[in-house]
């Protein structure tokens, strides 16, 4: 592709270090990518490999696709093959891969497992979920939003359910392109303080407060991947946060829904929610692959 070259810092673990500039960038390619419905050679030769300790749809299909509509191949590595810090230490997996591909895309538990890869890798590293961080799903929701709205300045999009690392991923973004952040969670799940004062973030523990005239519902599972004992406590806890037509009424009249998915239906939302008219969830969805194919050009080539 012609234009000139991104720059961008030889990682994506989270948003630090990435300018405002850096992030509209990204998306501006992001756009082109999914209006020219583009496959190009850009990636040729070039090889990603996939470490996985969590297993998913979205993220795994969007980085095979996008690098084989580059060019490229993607290699997918499990937690049974690899035995992530227990058969061998994550060091010395990053001093491996960095001699047999191209960049590492890693889905981990822990945060500190990526900040290792990318600490002892020479080749790019790519967050594909953490505890702390998803900056993919945070590009796809900014491409998505865009695309409904023509921009982000001055939207309010409320989140309502656990202050997870998507929330956390999506408060870091915020402040870089204009876009207000109203949260609310129940107590005992609020998300780093030091995080929504960064982003100037409304905070509440009512969720109706948070929908009313927002732009944009946001909400994800109450019980993630590694939480399963917690589950039982988070269903009575998070009551009264589930996303519904109740909810969704208290949007500004051309708000939207938005779900990272997988959704679990009867808990954090409903069936009618995410496949409704308000819904964009499965628009947000398509895009993890653009953005994808925009992070991967941006860092690979």
């Amino acid at each position: 592709m012609g234009g000139d070259a991104l720059t961008l810092p030889k990682d994506l673990l989270d948003f630090y270090g990435y300018s405002a500039q850096a992030i509209r960038d990204l998306i501006a390619l992001a756009e082109r990518l999914k209006r020219e419905r583009y496959r190009g050679e850009e990636l040729k030769g070039k090889v990603l490999a996939l470490l996985f300790e969590k297993p998913s749809l979205r993220t795994r299909t969007t980085l095979e696709v996008a690098m084989l509509h580059l060019g490229g191949h993607a290699v997918y590595l499990d937690q049974k093959q690899v035995g992530i810090g227990e058969r061998e230490p994550v060091r010395d997996i990053a001093k491996n891969l960095e001699r047999f591909v191209e960049g590492i895309a890693a889905r981990v538990y822990r945060h500190a497992t990526v900040e290792a890869l990318a600490r002892h890798a020479r080749i790019p590293v790519i967050n594909a979920l953490s505890d702390r961080a998803h900056p993919l799903q945070a590009l796809a929701d900014l491409l998505t939003l865009k695309e409904v709205f023509g921009g982000w300045e001055g939207l309010e999009v409320a989140w309502v359910g656990d202050g997870n690392n998507v929330l956390n991923s999506l408060l870091e973004v915020a402040p870089l392109v204009g876009l207000r952040v109203r949260v609310a969670t129940p107590k005992g799940y609020e998300p780093d303080p030091a995080l929504l004062e960064k982003a100037k973030a409304y905070f509440t523990h009512d969720p109706k407060e948070a929908a009313f005239g927002a732009h944009a519902l946001y909400t994800d599972v109450w019980t993630s991947m590694g939480q399963e004992a917690e589950r039982e406590k988070r269903l009575k806890d998070f009551r009264g946060f589930q996303v519904n037509g109740e909810l969704l009424s208290l949007l500004h009249p051309e708000g939207i829904f938005l779900h990272c998915l997988p959704a679990h239906y009867g808990e954090e939302t409903t069936e009618e929610a995410v496949h409704g008219p308000k819904s964009r969830v499965f628009d947000q969805a398509e895009n993890r692959l653009h953005t994808a194919k925009a992070v991967l050009l941006t860092l690979l080539k």
